[in-house]
């Protein structure tokens, strides 16, 4: 995966012309584990979603040379996700594998073990049959973090993977994305928790609607730079229209 490449060029995201991300640069190394960072309202989910293809660009592009979409796996903020719905444990875990035994395919005798398995590796061993309605924040979590085990995919995508749950299923959980990133995986994760970021993400991605800064850490989450982004969210227009380039205008 050496040639891979998952580059933003000059990427503007707007929801109805509004910028939400504006002229955004850069590049997630592959095999790097980046957190996405930044004030309340700084972009940083509609940039996983933009990457997913969930949300169209205003402007720029993203390469995703030599990937696929298969590549990517995706745990969305908990709160996006019905869980009036009437689906078990299982069913929820075996969502992973779609991609792989498609639409219409039973699920094979290896990958019901594999779900299983997955199920165990994150504490829910026996959970199988438990509709995903009765579960707490905590296991609900642990579910999804399961469901990405089985999909066993080298891109990671996680926004906000730990609000709102436990301080020890965070570490068991975190332990989890640490054991992804030793095997090489590509790990983006939009945290609010800072502290956390400081101390288990090499890179961060600090945004406040533009980039306040891209790289090692402990360069970017500096005092200076954090006020800058608390500035800039602070200070930003939201109802300002997406800039216009040359010709655009006139056209």
């Amino acid at each position: 995966m050496t040639n891979n490449v998952l580059r933003f060029s000059d990427v503007t995201i707007a929801y109805h012309r509004h910028p939400a991300v504006h002229h955004l640069s850069g590049n997630f190394p592959v095999g790097s584990m980046t957190a996405i960072a930044g004030p309340n309202g700084a972009g940083k989910s509609t940039l996983v979603k933009a990457l997913m293809g969930q949300l169209p660009l205003a402007s720029g592009s993203i390469d995703l040379s030599g990937w696929s979409p298969r590549d990517f796996g995706y745990l969305p903020q908990a709160a996006e996700i019905d869980r009036t719905f009437p689906l078990t444990v299982a069913d929820t875990v075996m969502l992973g594998a779609w991609r792989e035994v498609g639409a219409f395919r039973g699920i094979s005798s290896a990958v019901a073990a594999r779900a299983r398995d997955s199920l165990s590796a994150v504490g829910l061993e026996g959970f199988e049959r438990r509709q995903i309605g009765s579960l707490s924040a905590g296991q609900f979590q642990r579910v999804l973090f399961a469901r990405l085990l089985l999909q066993d995919a080298p891109v990671i995508l996680l926004d906000e993977p730990f609000s709102a749950i436990d301080a020890r299923t965070t570490r068991e959980l975190l332990d989890i994305l640490l054991g992804w990133h030793r095997d090489g995986r590509t790990i983006i994760a939009v945290l609010h928790d800072f502290d956390m970021v400081k101390s288990h993400f090499p890179q961060t991605l600090l945004i406040a609607r533009e980039l306040v800064a891209w790289g090692q850490t402990a360069s970017v989450m500096t005092s200076a730079n954090l006020l800058k982004a608390r500035a800039m969210a602070e200070n930003w227009d939201e109802t300002a229209q997406v800039c216009e380039r040359p010709g655009e205008a006139a056209a």
